[in-house]
């Protein structure tokens, strides 16, 4: 991996360059777009799809920001995040960029189902999800697995978010996102 000297690191230590994105599906939709800090203040909403231009790491932090108590924290959200990343660099001696990525290939269901009703009659029908949905349930269901990991718990939410990171890196059932993810397509494959 080569790092170029006039490249931004994330958080100073992180180069983005060799990040790869093995699902080819989902390599429009990961933005690698390096960055100092996931604090671009970007309108990424204004447009649709626009948000598949917004870097892939600012996005996690974007999506940390929920329940009304945490709206708006940007700057905490990125604080867990930094202390997330180097835990996450620490157990794993991998680029935690990588990790993230590998995370969010690895939990995004590929199959869901949908409500298909015509007079009065309601079933659900399988259909295939789009990448960029893929990307956005699988920053959702990551997010959402560390929140209910840390709520009344002693682990911090930085520790339980790079726990939930590295686990979906492997695709580990221990993962509150990879089992939400088996249990869309489980249900998805019932209705074919």
């Amino acid at each position: 991996m080569v790092i170029n000297a006039d490249e931004p690191l994330l958080f100073k230590k992180w180069a983005i360059s060799g990040i790869e994105v093995s699902d080819l599906s989902l390599q429009d939709y990961i933005s690698k777009r390096p960055v100092f800090l996931p604090h671009s203040s970007g309108k990424f909403n204004i447009k649709r799809f626009r948000k598949a231009q917004c870097p892939i790491v600012e996005r996690l932090t974007n999506a940390i920001m929920y329940h009304g108590r945490n709206n708006g924290k940007k700057t905490m959200a990125m604080r867990h995040v930094k202390a997330a990343f180097d835990i996450i660099a620490l157990v794993t001696d991998q680029n935690p960029i990588q990790v993230f990525v590998d995370a969010v290939q690895k939990s995004g269901p590929r199959e869901d189902s949908t409500r298909v009703g015509s007079a009065g009659v309601v079933r659900r029908q399988s259909v295939d999800v789009s990448p960029l949905r893929r990307v956005n349930t699988a920053i959702y269901m990551i997010c959402q697995g560390s929140r209910e990991a840390a709520f009344r718990s002693i682990k911090t939410f930085s520790e339980c978010l790079a726990d939930e990171i590295m686990n979906a890196a492997k695709g580990s059932s221990n993962s509150y996102a990879i089992k939400k993810k088996d249990e869309i397509e489980r249900v998805a494959k019932a209705n074919r």
